[in-house]
């Protein structure tokens, strides 16, 4: 530390405080020449520059010169105040002055990180300083004062992230709104048919989980739901939310199916959304059998009755005296009031019709890697059997990785998933098939724990690994039927041609459609890649900018299970440390 500079101005003048932040600002900002500047301002009685401010001896020249120089004003020229205002604030308050005579200038984002002319970024500095010295000087003291806080807590979002979260907080004893938009919980987790590197079931471990949600007293679950509106602040939020009408009264339907079974359509007609259209439902349908809530719903949009008014109603007949069925529902609006907010929204894969030299969509052998975790699937629409949609069963597969990932054109960044799921799916299409696998990948990255011995496991089952991206897919020019899938194999430094049966594309995570809408909703912000925005990448990584409302899962960028369990317990625990 250097002496500080005084101008002599007495008792009651601003205190400035230069931080170097290491070379963060010091590196481009001539910081003893901005403190000299600072010291020459009206009203200045001592300025200061020192390596760290927020260090507890920067602290403490703080508190010490408000006692020792009588000091009524303080400017702290450091980092952003998102980070270290409350440090500041808290030092200034144990110097004995209120804590709002206080102003922050953030050298660190609005200047030397922006900026690589050093005497521009200077000058610059000693801009944003004499404003804050000014500014401070018309500061009034303010007064904290207390307001209850609503102990209820709103989750958004009925994937593994919203399901973990509100049990968390449930289990505490805590009242949840858990909402979700689709007619069940489970978010795509429930579409797996396995998890990496363990291979565990996936339904095994989250059914249980989606049970517990419904027979837990402190969770009230609204299904097929959205939020519409969001007032107030941390602690005391008023929210409505729209319940779409199932036309099913939840209460008295008991999951029977018997209205399905009897429905008109007696050859299921309606691609079914769980199944990504590969199987196809009836307009009245149970979404998949271990659905939570064990509730059916009827689609106004195939249903014969709302199309024509002329359907003869056998679903009705086949409820019986239960009388669940209800065609005159409307949707309602449900008005709560909580003190903090969790969003799991969750994410969207990524849509490969985005890269036409794949063919998806054009070549019915080509699959997303979703798809074919339903056809693995032992609930799925083949029943488990690996079938492509001529019926044959495939001999040579090929895995395309980073579909959409790891692209200019696309995203630029990694979706931390594929590779994994990449390799799972490879281990079960060739224990189902026994057919000839190929992965083409950029890097196989896998960091998490027994990943990499997962990976070594896969390659000595016989999957083949070309380190390269997939230039195109053709039909093979035979007319066999099968597809060409040309690379440039870099570690042979060739160009390969491999016909196959089936094409899989690892397609990787991306923010909903809908997130600037839901951002706007809840006010808080979104990265450049659309996934909510964090306070700080490393030590608020739940917390947004908006003070009572986290994020839990993808929601907030791509992660694998574990991660968005873990993530959603600090959101619930971060939750509970406001509302307790």
């Amino acid at each position: 530390m250097q002496e500080p500079k005084r101008n002599g101005n007495g008792a009651g003048g601003v205190g400035v405080y230069v931080c170097h932040c290491g070379t963060n600002i010091a590196g481009i900002i001539d910081v003893r020449e901005l403190a000299a500047y600072a010291a020459g301002l009206p009203g200045v009685t001592v300025a200061r520059e020192y390596k760290y401010v927020c260090s507890d001896p920067g602290q403490e020249f703080i508190k010490q010169d408000i006692r020792a120089l009588g000091l009524g004003r303080v400017v702290v020229a450091a980092c952003s105040p998102c980070l270290h205002e409350k440090t500041f604030r808290r030092a200034t308050e144990q110097g004995g002055l209120n804590p709002f005579y206080f102003q922050m200038v953030n050298l660190r984002e609005h200047d030397s990180w922006v900026h690589t002319d050093r005497e521009a970024a200077t000058e610059k500095a000693k801009d944003l300083v004499r404003a804050a010295v000014r500014r401070v000087q018309l500061h009034r003291p303010l007064e904290r004062r207390q307001v209850p806080i609503h102990p209820d807590v709103l989750v958004v979002g009925g994937g593994i992230a919203g399901i973990h979260a509100a049990l968390t907080l449930a289990n505490a004893g805590k009242k949840v709104y858990l909402v979700e938009r689709e007619p069940t919980i489970g978010g795509h987790m429930a579409q797996f048919d396995k998890t990496f590197p363990t291979l565990d079931c996936a339904a095994c471990i989250l059914t249980p989980k989606m049970t517990a949600v419904k027979a837990n007293p402190n969770i009230t679950l609204w299904s097929y739901s959205e939020v519409t509106q969001v007032e107030g602040y941390v602690g005391n939020f008023r929210v409505k939310v729209k319940r779409k009408p199932r036309y099913i009264v939840e209460e008295l339907c008991v999951g029977c199916q018997e209205c399905v079974e009897a429905c008109v359509y007696k050859q299921a007609k309606v691609p079914d959304e769980f199944n990504l259209g590969l199987g196809k439902r009836k307009p009245i349908y149970l979404p998949f059998p271990q659905a939570v809530p064990q509730v059916v719903v009827i689609d106004p949009e195939t249903c014969i009755e709302f199309k024509s008014g002329k359907c003869k109603k056998t679903c009705v007949e086949a409820c019986g005296d239960r009388l669940a069925i209800d065609f005159t529902q409307q949707e309602r609006i449900e008005e709560i009031e909580v003190g903090t907010i969790i969003l799991a929204t969750g994410f969207q894969p990524f849509d490969a019709r985005r890269i036409p030299y794949y063919g998806y969509g054009t070549y019915p052998g080509v699959y997303t890697a979703l798809e074919v975790e339903r056809l693995v699937n032992a609930a799925g629409p083949t029943g488990g059997e690996v079938l492509l949609r001529d019926g044959r069963k495939p001999r040579t597969i090929g895995i395309i990785h980073c579909v959409g990932s790891r692209d200019e054109h696309t995203h630029r960044y990694c979706s931390r998933v594929c590779c994994m799921y990449s390799l799972k799916l490879a281990h079960l299409l060739k224990e189902k098939t026994d057919a000839e696998v190929y992965n083409f990948y950029i890097d196989i990255r896998a960091p998490g724990k027994a990943f990499e011995e997962f990976y070594n496991r896969v390659a000595e089952e016989g999957t083949h690994f070309i380190r390269g991206k997939v230039a195109d897919v053709y039909p093979e020019p035979n007319g066999a039927g099968r597809l060409v899938l040309q690379a440039e194999d870099t570690l042979l430094g060739l160009v390969r041609r491999i016909p196959v049966d089936m094409v899989v594309l690892a397609t990787g995570l991306e923010a909903r459609a809908d997130a600037q809408e839901v951002r706007r909703l809840f006010n808080i912000t979104c990265s450049t890649e659309g996934f909510f925005l964090e306070r700080h990448p490393k030590l608020a990584p739940v917390n947004t900018f908006t003070d009572g409302i986290f994020l839990a899962g993808c929601c907030q960028g791509p992660k694998d299970i574990p991660d968005t369990v873990a993530q959603a317990g600090a959101a619930a625990a971060e939750a509970l440390a406001l509302v307790d």
